[in-house]
């Protein structure tokens, strides 16, 4: 990293560029809630950042506070390199980042009103009217109100009034739901990854046995479900693996170490301390640091790592061994 220059912010209009934020970017006076603050070089931000817009246009760029914008962040298509934040991102307006080049990452939960994002990972939720993502890894859920597209992304779960699903879309639970049934096209194809033996493959090692990825098929595991409450009543589309991950709970699953796993990189900035899940293939220990769990499950999103295909059957007999 060059050397940072210390800024000192009195601008109603603010340039970062290869600076370093002692503390955060706040409105002192009514003028300063219309700032603009334009990041040209590489900088950090120690504190928060309140601005109308943010708008990133290279990188390496890391803020350690919270980050609110009333109009807009946005980061350029062009910018290559690594964008982190480490506490939760709001905007009243929108967030982008489409740029194919560039890592962002976000260490805590996102809420906007329009959210688009492109290589992209996300330790916490999304929250959102309309929401856009392609080769994204999200390890909480996606929550909707209007609509969700998602193309070739890892998720943990999502909640959409409607849906547009393209390429391959893997979930970290079992569920998924919408009001209107799910639209996909014919390169469309959805497993859930809650039976996959992913701590066996964060350490390079064989995967157990009775383990892997279960396919969603939208058609037939479409469940349709009718929710009612005071004066209240609405249909929903579910599509689950629930049933077969029920019965799969009746074997030991523990020692898939996924819940850890999970856990770990969900945490984000709250852990004081880095963990690992025992030895590596290799000998060393598999620390659960943000950078090699932002590389495992991209590793997975884009087939460096492979999840055998578990076909969701069960016998009764191997149940009845374990009661």
């Amino acid at each position: 990293m060059s050397k940072l220059k210390e800024i000192h912010i009195t601008d109603t209009n603010l340039r970062l560029d290869n600076n370093i934020v002692k503390g955060g970017i706040l409105p002192n006076k009514m003028v300063e809630l219309s700032r603009t603050v334009n990041v040209a070089g590489e900088s950090i931000v120690e504190g928060p950042i309140y601005a109308d817009r943010l708008t990133v246009e290279t990188a390496p760029f890391e803020v350690k506070g919270a980050v609110f914008t009333r109009n807009e962040l946005y980061v350029n298509n062009d910018v290559c390199g690594d964008i982190t934040f480490h506490k939760a991102v709001g905007s009243a307006s929108s967030v982008v980042s489409r740029s194919t080049q560039c890592n962002v990452t976000f260490r805590s939960d996102l809420n906007a009103k329009s959210v688009a994002l492109c290589n992209a990972f996300v330790c916490g939720s999304i929250y959102g009217d309309e929401i856009e993502l392609e080769n994204c890894v999200v390890i909480g859920g996606i929550f909707a109100t209007q609509s969700l597209a998602v193309k070739d992304c890892i998720v943990g779960t999502f909640v959409s009034p409607f849906v547009e699903m393209d390429g391959n879309v893997d979930l970290l639970l079992p569920s998924v739901f919408s009001i209107k049934r799910v639209s996909y096209t014919p390169a469309a194809s959805l497993h859930s990854l809650v039976l996959a033996d992913l701590g066996a493959l964060f350490r390079h090692q064989p995967e157990a046995a009775d383990s892997g990825k279960i396919r969603i098929n939208l058609t037939s595991d479409d469940l349709r479900t009718t929710l009612t409450g005071d004066d209240q009543q609405r249909t929903i589309h579910s599509y689950s693996v629930i049933g077969k991950v029920l019965a799969a709970d009746m074997i030991d699953t523990d020692k898939f170490q996924n819940h850890f796993l999970l856990t770990a990189a969900a945490l984000g900035p709250q852990m004081l301390r880095n963990y690992d899940l025992g030895a590596d293939a290799d000998g060393s220990q598999a620390a659960l640091t943000p950078e090699r769990l932002r590389a495992f499950f991209f590793d997975l999103l884009h087939g460096r790592i492979k999840v055998k295909d578990l076909d969701g059957s069960f016998n009764i007999r191997q149940f009845a061994r374990t009661m």
